[in-house]
């Protein structure tokens, strides 16, 4: 169900960088609030319906990759009037920053969650991280977190290697460890490729009883713009909101994917890649029964001509 039908009206398109957080300053003051964390980091809050969508993200992602290069969060204000808390990084930080920990502190401490029906902490990748750990701070929330890391601590995950710089960032004060910090939430819900070794398992590290683990194979580490891409993030994240993004209503969901130009050409990598002509065949045959796709055309014929007997 929405929320009261939103007049909120932003744009920021078409804008440089500055221009852009600025003009993020001035949409955020006139609808709710705008807080800087410290050099690196900023709050907008939205200040609309009774339901809050709390989203982490890079300026560099929501300016530059996101629809109409706003906060995640802008077109669930637009479309279903819920309010939105984003929290912005200028940096690949984790969100380890003692000036974060002290704004969450001051949410927790003015009772700011206590005012919404509902809660969803949502981020991707190292938002996904940021959207577990910080999510401690508002009991009975959701969370929907894709491709989260649940700690870069040296001593816990010394099998990543990913992320040189972040070795010497402390994952183990405050707000730290992810898979601990969703101890109080209603259901946090784990988006991964069992495929990508590493991502997965991070995943394996959420062990909690509240804790749902949803698998998009053959996805690899584009999780968000894929599932954006087949229109499958939007609805993904109304159904988390109102905690039914269960296993069974995203596997109906998923099954765009079959339509998914990018998902197929991916399949059709990782089956060449893991030698299986009849796999490969299988892909190229299913795409082609009602499409016309020069590059599955040409790995049938491929296959085919490999297939004919010597002499023919």
């Amino acid at each position: 169900m929405k929320d009261a039908a939103s007049k909120f009206d932003a744009d920021l398109t078409d804008l440089g960088q500055d221009e852009w957080l600025a003009q993020l300053e001035e949409i955020a003051e006139e609808y709710g609030y705008f807080e800087n964390l410290g050099p690196d980091h900023m709050a907008a809050f939205i200040d609309e319906g009774t339901k809050l969508l709390v989203t982490f993200e890079t300026v560099n992602s929501a300016h530059k990759l996101n629809h109409d290069e706003e906060p995640i969060g802008f077109a669930f204000v637009r479309e279903e009037g819920w309010s939105h808390l984003a929290i912005l990084a200028t940096r690949n930080s984790w969100f380890r920053d003692r000036h974060v920990y002290g704004y969450f502190d001051r949410l927790i401490d003015d009772g700011f969650f206590e005012d919404f029906d509902s809660v969803l902490f949502y981020g991707a990748g190292m938002g996904g991280y940021a959207a577990a750990a910080y999510s401690v701070a508002a009991p009975g929330a959701q969370v929907l977190a894709l491709r989260p890391f649940a700690t870069l601590d040296p001593r816990v995950t010394e099998w990543d290697a990913r992320f040189h710089k972040m070795r010497r960032t402390s994952f183990t004060d405050r707000y730290g460890y992810a898979p601990d910090m969703i101890d109080a939430v209603d259901r946090a819900t784990i988006v991964y490729d069992p495929r990508q070794q590493l991502d997965a398992m991070h995943a394996a590290m959420f062990t909690k009883s509240n804790v749902t683990k949803l698998r998009v194979p053959n996805l690899g580490d584009t999780i968000e713009r894929d599932l954006a891409g087949m229109h499958l993030l939007a609805p993904m994240i109304t159904a988390a909101m109102d905690g039914n993004l269960t296993p069974a209503a995203f596997a109906q969901l998923f099954r765009k994917r079959q339509s998914h130009l990018p998902y197929l050409r991916g399949l059709l990598h990782v089956t060449e890649q893991r030698d299986r002509p009849d796999l490969t065949r299988r892909v190229c045959e299913f795409v082609l029964r009602d499409r016309k796709r020069p590059l599955f055309r040409r790995k049938l014929e491929e296959l085919d001509a490999l297939a004919a007997p010597v002499g023919e």
